[in-house]
């Protein structure tokens, strides 16, 4: 693991404490790194009404698609879990969507990592090649 992995998972742990999680107590924090070095982060964000929560790697990625960002690297997902956390469906299809060339690493807080492969956690994903050949 590079000093540069090893900084981007120091980052999403950082965020991790950011989370707002007053009803599950679950934090998770993300940092996305973009071609030119730039990273963003994410911590998961719940509210009362639980389909309006959102997820840690979501919060990372709209931040940095609203500034502008399209070409990412990197994405590290950090949470305090016995076994690596994967992303929830919703974050695997926006993964998927706008940073499927990424590469992501999960990790924990006990000093686990593991990189996975976006095909593998979403095979047969939907995206814009179906909607492109339904207008046809």
């Amino acid at each position: 693991m590079s000093e540069s992995e090893n900084e981007l998972i120091k980052t999403a742990t950082d965020a991790r404490l950011r989370s707002v999680a007053p009803f599950s107590k679950f934090l998770v924090g993300a940092a996305l790194r973009t071609k030119d070095g730039k990273v963003f982060t994410g911590c998961n964000v719940e509210s009362a009404s639980y389909g309006l929560t959102v997820c840690a790697e979501r919060v990372a990625i709209w931040k940095a698609l609203s500034e502008g960002e399209r070409d990412f690297t990197d994405l590290v997902i950090v949470a305090d879990t016995e076994q690596l956390t994967p992303p929830c469906g919703t974050c695997r299809q926006i993964i998927w969507e706008f940073a499927k060339h990424a590469k992501i690493v999960l990790a924990n807080l006990r000093g686990q990592k593991e990189e996975v492969d976006i095909g593998h956690l979403l095979p047969k994903a939907f995206d814009a090649r179906f909607l492109k050949e339904a207008s046809r």
